[in-house]
């Protein structure tokens, strides 16, 4: 499937990396990968027509601060991502380095975490994962993180521009071996939040609607608490128009959770598929722009998979040059940075050795695409929304990632494949305060900015 794509990226130091975020860092209204630096600096890699360059100034490079995760939201509503970069210099509970949160004021970006005001609040427990989430559905983003050891929390700013840990008052401070995190509409209308946890059951937060969260893992049939969760995707792998889970365990049994009704799920993951692996990302993208979408598994320090569903059933099938037998995989994301149609996915290591990044992209075909990226009121990425494409024959339903895979965060933009038949009836998307908008016939082979329907 895959081919090497690598000597595209300009700027690719050897160093331990981990997380990576796509979104538009500089500004200019088309995306970076922001990637965690762990022992070097963070990288901020933009396409510059011929390749890659790293475009990080010293704030953002942040060197020595040992960055894991990363997750991008506009969480003061002033229509642009705030970078929230999750440091982690111990394996659990507490930690010397507090995590930063990045806000472009007057022309730099400063440490949200550093200002007096925001000193009682740091996060100095060792984190796993960090997401963003619209909890009341109004466009202002917070940023919930998967702690080891130590309460989970949920950062957003309170009337007074003051950073405010909100996770007691959600219900959502409980306390685990956190792991992997994904935030959508999944068992409600509004984001709900699931996480794969390490030595205990995962959590399934339903959202009340009212700002509060039921943790309903256990009810929903997916706690799984014998496994040591990782890397998670969503995607309607089954195509009844409600969203699945996909996840990875460490070194355990993987699973596919198909959600047979709201709030009800059942493990069906093929033998290939279950079978164990020292896993981290999982990715669900349409690379080849068939029109399905494939799932790809990251690892670290054993070869990486692909899965491409065939009739009703998913099977292996070959990763190409993305094979990585020797790889050290850390994060992954996927994105189309140079804005040919195609998507790729950018692949870190480090934790076992230093290793530089890796860029994989499909060959190129005659298959038609289109892309919608829904904003917020105030103009940043909707990131939670979810877009349908309805088409001649297929619905096809994606979400816009607000974090996923592991320690990282897709591109928001809504990427479909159509395949050789570009016929597309209507596109709708749905905001996470439940408006909706409508695009009759788009043409294919485009971009498609969808305003809120109150901007």
């Amino acid at each position: 499937m895959f081919i090497d794509k690598s000597k595209a990226l300009l700027d690719n130091p050897k160093q331990m990396n981990y997380g990576i975020a796509v979104t538009d860092v500089d500004g200019d209204g088309s995306f970076e990968l922001f990637v965690a630096g762990y022992n070097g600096a963070n990288l901020v890699l933009k396409y510059n027509g011929e390749g890659f360059v790293n475009i990080a100034d010293d704030v953002l490079a942040d060197a020595g601060r040992q960055a894991i995760g990363v997750a991008a939201g506009d969480i003061d509503g002033d229509g642009r991502e705030e970078i929230y970069v999750l440091n982690t210099d111990s394996y659990a509970g507490r930690k010397q380095f507090a995590d930063r949160l990045f806000d472009y004021q007057d022309g730099k970006w400063v440490d949200l975490f550093s200002l007096p005001e925001n000193q009682n609040v740091l996060n100095l427990t060792a984190g796993r994962s960090v997401i963003c989430i619209d909890r009341h559905g109004n466009g202002k983003y917070g940023f919930f993180i998967a702690n080891y050891g130590s309460p989970m929390r949920l950062y957003e700013l309170d009337d007074n521009g003051r950073l405010v840990d909100v996770a007691p008052e959600a219900g959502l401070d409980l306390t685990t071996g956190g792991r992997g995190i994904i935030s959508l509409p999944l068992v409600s209308d509004r984001m709900d939040i699931f996480t794969t946890n390490e030595r205990g059951p995962n959590f399934l937060f339903c959202n009340q609607g009212d700002g509060t969260f039921e943790e309903i893992a256990e009810l929903a049939g997916i706690s799984d608490p014998y496994q040591n969760g990782r890397g998670l995707a969503v995607l309607d792998a089954d195509e009844d128009g409600r969203f699945d889970i996909v996840y990875g365990n460490w070194q355990g049994r993987h699973r596919m959770y198909l959600q047979q009704e709201p709030g009800k799920f059942k493990e069906v993951a093929s033998p290939d598929m279950a079978m164990p692996s020292r896993i981290r990302t999982v990715i669900a993208a349409d690379f080849d722009n068939d029109g399905y979408e494939e799932l790809f598994f990251n690892n670290i320090g054993e070869p990486n998979r692909l899965f491409a569903r065939q009739g009703d059933n998913w099977k292996m099938i070959d990763t190409g040059d993305a094979w990585e037998p020797d790889g050290w995989g850390t994060g992954a994301a996927v994105g189309d940075l140079d804005e040919d149609g195609q998507l790729a996915v950018f692949i870190s290591h480090g934790e076992s050795g230093s290793q530089p990044m890796t860029l994989y992209s499909p060959p190129k075909n005659d298959n038609s695409w289109l892309r919608v990226l829904p904003l917020t009121a105030q103009g940043a990425p909707a990131r939670g929304a979810i877009v349908t494409l309805v088409g001649e024959d297929r619905t096809q339903r994606r979400v816009i990632d607000a974090g996923s895979g592991y320690l990282c965060q897709m591109e928001p933009v809504a990427h479909f494949g159509l395949g050789k038949n570009p016929f597309v009836k209507h596109v709708e998307v749905r905001w996470t305060d439940g408006k909706t908008a409508t695009i009759e016939s788009p043409k294919p082979n485009q971009i498609i900015r969808v305003s809120h329907p109150s901007s």
